[in-house]
């Protein structure tokens, strides 16, 4: 054999080990994090954890989109944010079982569109 193909195979045994580590970090990785989420899942699930979220979306919401306006002056983003903002609040109003996490979820994304309206503004006016 020659030196070539003894670089080449020391290579692919290279890549092996290497791939056999991922999938050893992979898999220890998956079950620690099931673990987890499986013990945080009640707390996680507990109604004030929405709530906190909701004020802290709020108040940074509030904070970053009141300074869109004074930097572009554009009202858009923060009537977008505020719409996201609203229908994220009316989602905590539903039953827990309901549609509340497609609400939220539809909030959430409209509230990133106006922060992204938001960030483009201070960027290139429309």
């Amino acid at each position: 054999m020659t030196n070539a193909h003894v670089h080449r195979s020391h290579r692919f045994d290279r890549l092996a080990i290497g791939l056999s580590g991922l999938c050893l970090v992979h898999c220890l990785g998956t079950a620690v994090l099931l673990a987890t989420l499986s013990s945080f899942g009640g707390m996680l699930g507990a109604p004030w954890i929405h709530e906190v979220g909701l004020s802290c979306a709020m108040v940074l919401g509030a904070i970053a989109l009141l300074r869109g306006i004074e930097e572009h002056g554009f009202m858009m983003p923060s009537a977008v944010g505020g719409l996201g903002l609203g229908v994220m609040a009316g989602a905590l109003t539903l039953p827990h079982d309901g549609g509340e996490a497609l609400y939220t979820m539809v909030g959430v994304a409209i509230l990133a569109l106006g922060h992204d309206l938001n960030r483009r503004g201070t960027v290139h006016p429309f």
